[in-house]
């Protein structure tokens, strides 16, 4: 009947470490009329929660004293509501603790879909970002150089496939020889530039000599600065995340080549936020399942084990060590 949660005991000046955490017991809450308590199977990991330690992003803030904040995907055991029932699966914020007691009414039911974890990969949160950032705001046609940056990470490894099945040519840039040798040799990257060696900036010309079509952007800060510089008339730049920017004191300043390099070679850049899509969810998750199914799609995922072990998951994380969709399995 014990619940155990983590708190973040206080705001990080620089880098996240697993000494900003400390894990409490308390009794398993009780769902009221209308609640059901659920009981976390996965915890999915982001680089976003570090940037909710800056302050309010498409959420509210992270203050000193509060429950870590997360999503998870969670089934029901005690219901009281009609909606649900016990063993149904739900994905939602429950923050970091293994029951939470939850409104039925902000809860959707979920397939049983297995293995289980896909539900918060590829038909989660990194597939369905993947999927609307790069096909609805990126617009790729076939023959288009497609840069994806991160693309070892959850969202990129997805959007680089994505890309690939349209008929584009697809460069991901990576940390490290071992990521970049996974993109060309296992996910069907054309090429991979590592920005942990050489010029990054000559490499990405060197990859791309036509210019590039659509930079699918999830790091920010010197990364973008490159590819706007490398960026072929009308360009596209779908702004998905900034991960390089969310680990430190502060958040980055802007990149230099702009405004100048968008003006000149009349490129369009748009961010977007997961929410303006989930209208066509549905239609999403056919058309990934299908790529799934039929093998064009190989999905990634780095499993870890263990309700204890989410802090250092997390630094871990910001720190780039996982390929695919990070989460810790609770139960």
């Amino acid at each position: 009947m014990i619940n155990r949660h983590f708190f973040l005991t206080t705001l990080p000046k620089d880098k996240l470490s697993a000494d900003h955490f400390e894990r409490r017991e308390t009794e398993r809450p009780v769902p009221a009329e209308g609640e059901v308590l659920l009981r976390t199977l996965y915890m999915a990991l982001d680089a976003a929660s570090r940037a909710w330690m800056h302050g309010a992003t498409y959420r509210a803030g992270l203050a000193s004293g509060d429950l870590m904040a997360g999503m998870s995907l969670a089934e029901v055991i005690e219901s009281r509501s009609s909606n649900l029932a016990p063993g149904d699966l739900v994905f939602t914020e429950t923050g970091w603790q293994v029951f939470a007691v939850v409104p039925a009414q902000t809860l959707t039911k979920l397939p049983r879909i297995e293995p289980l974890s896909h539900l918060v990969s590829i038909y989660g949160v990194p597939g369905l970002t993947a999927y609307f950032g790069l096909l609805e705001c990126g617009q790729p046609k076939p023959g288009d150089t497609v840069v994806i940056s991160a693309a070892g990470g959850a969202v990129g490894s997805i959007a680089g496939q994505i890309a690939r099945i349209k008929g584009c040519r697809v460069v991901g840039i990576a940390g490290g020889r071992a990521k970049c040798a996974l993109l060309t040799a296992e996910l069907g990257f054309d090429a991979a530039v590592d920005y942990k060696a050489g010029n990054l900036l000559e490499d990405l010309k060197s990859a791309c000599p036509d210019g590039i079509d659509v930079y699918f952007d999830n790091t920010g800060g010197e990364v973008l600065d490159a590819c706007l510089a490398n960026m072929a008339q009308y360009g596209r730049i779908v702004c998905c995340r900034a991960v390089s920017q969310y680990d430190a004191g502060t958040p980055g300043a802007g990149p230099s080549g702009f405004p100048g390099q968008a003006i000149l070679k009349s490129l369009t850049i748009r961010g977007f936020l997961l929410f303006d899509f989930l209208g066509e969810q549905e239609r999403a998750i056919s058309e990934l399942s299908g790529w799934v199914n039929t093998g064009q799609i190989e999905v990634r995922e780095d499993v870890l084990e263990g309700f204890d072990s989410l802090p250092s998951a997390l630094v871990g994380l910001l720190a780039g060590e996982n390929v695919g969709k990070r989460m810790v399995k609770v139960f």
